[in-house]
């Protein structure tokens, strides 16, 4: 995608990334040589500024009120035939 965009006056964001892979994989199948004709190609999808696409790095865990199940299921499901399910912890 860089090789492409830097031969088109480009930036690489503005190419798109699946229109790259699926030309990589069709010439790839076909055993053709990776040049200028490929990278004409690539240059040829360009996306618009597509502002607000970015999202935070963070894990959305949240707390359960449950524990977690560290036996195997059917273990877990035989006690709960046997003793019922446990009071939920706070």
């Amino acid at each position: 995608m860089a090789q492409a965009a830097v031969a088109h006056n480009l930036l690489p964001r503005q190419l798109s990334f699946k229109h790259t892979v699926q030309i990589w994989n069709t010439y790839s199948l076909l055993k053709k040589a990776l040049d200028d004709p490929m990278f004409a190609l690539i240059a040829k999808r360009i996306v618009g500024n597509r502002t607000g696409r970015m999202e935070p790095r963070a894990i959305k865990r949240r707390p359960k009120p449950y524990k977690l199940l560290m036996i195997p299921r059917a273990e877990a499901k035989q006690e709960i035939m046997k003793n019922g399910h446990l009071k939920k912890m706070k």
